[in-house]
């Protein structure tokens, strides 16, 4: 089993991070439903640098949520270093240093995968961050930049060489961004290539795509992302499969609404009513995706602005599916 933060042996996958997505609240209801750990929002080490307000709130942590690590972003080892240090304060299980991230935002400022074209500056950086903490330091990188520079193999080495406790490889480039599928000889190959634990990422949608992607990788570890998106169960799912065999079917409509409402009421305790509905229209949209006769409620899902609003959509939405 995966060797860190005291992992029950029936866990077996953790929360990727997602900006903008993978909250705090989110955070914890996944964890509720077994996930074995989660990475948070992906943090601007310059915006750390210069006190940003945003910054410190996206790297708090609560005890629901743990164990957890706070995911730096940066192109310079020398704010990388200080963000770090700044990040200690709000008691991380560990860093985790994004080096995949696709975003234009992100790679335009030489940072996410765009250190991947720079294994030498992406190298100092891991140094810097792991001789400045006394906690794990892992990195996540992709595949390459593109299909004419794979270099994931060669990345993970640099990793390892430089200090990383344990990797994350997303198994596409960064030119791919989300599709097609996910490469998982290249997350293989990675695996072969370190002895540092690897963790295998992309496209986990169901337990039996974790299944595969142990069993044909022979990775440590894998972490799902946008496959949690209005299924946070998922965990629950991949647990049961992989530690007795047991194919737990997904919740009813009633249950999936009942679990939207608790994912927004935590939200709402921690937002704010009028903050936290906006962020709830997102995900209720993923919650109700698929349901039967439902277009005009996700019409009404897309603009609710109170929690008593959502309720009552919420009802209405397991009365037309039961």
């Amino acid at each position: 089993m995966f060797p860190f933060f005291n992992i029950p042996n029936n866990r077996f996958a953790a929360l990727a991070p997602m900006a903008g997505t993978a909250d705090s609240p989110f955070r914890e209801l996944c964890m509720s439903y077994g996930a074995a750990f989660c990475v948070g929002e992906m943090v601007s080490a310059k915006g750390v640098c210069f006190d940003d307000k945003k910054s410190k709130t996206l790297m708090n942590i609560t005890d629901g949520e743990r164990p957890c690590a706070v995911q730096l972003f940066g192109s310079s080892p020398e704010d990388m270093t200080k963000a770090a240090s700044a990040a200690l304060e709000f008691s991380p299980d560990f860093i985790d240093i994004n080096m995949g991230c696709p975003a234009p935002k992100v790679v335009n400022n030489g940072c996410g995968s765009a250190l991947m074209k720079d294994p030498v500056l992406a190298g100092k950086i891991i140094r810097a961050v792991a001789d400045t903490v006394d906690i794990p330091v892992s990195v996540k990188f992709r595949k390459g930049w593109d299909e004419n520079s794979v270099n994931c193999v060669e990345f993970a080495k640099t990793a390892e060489a430089n200090g990383a406790s344990f990797i994350t490889i997303h198994g596409r480039t960064r030119k791919q961004m989300y599709a097609p599928s996910a490469d998982l000889d290249a997350i293989k190959a990675v695996k072969q290539a370190v002895k540092i634990p690897v963790i295998g990422n992309g496209d986990i949608f169901s337990a039996a795509d974790a299944k595969r992607m142990y069993e044909y990788t022979g990775c440590d570890f894998v972490m799902a992302g946008r496959g949690t998106l209005g299924a946070p169960w998922l965990f629950s799912q991949i647990n049961a499969l992989l530690e007795c065999g047991e194919e737990l079917p997904a919740p009813t409509v009633e249950e999936r609404m009942n679990i939207m409402l608790r994912h927004a009421k935590r939200v709402c305790e921690i937002k704010g009513e009028r903050n936290g509905m906006r962020e709830m229209r997102k995900h209720a949209l993923w919650y109700t995706k698929g349901l039967r006769n439902s277009a005009k409620l996700r019409d009404s899902f897309s603009t609710v602005s109170l929690f008593s609003e959502l309720a009552l959509l919420a009802e209405a939405a397991a009365e037309q599916n039961r």
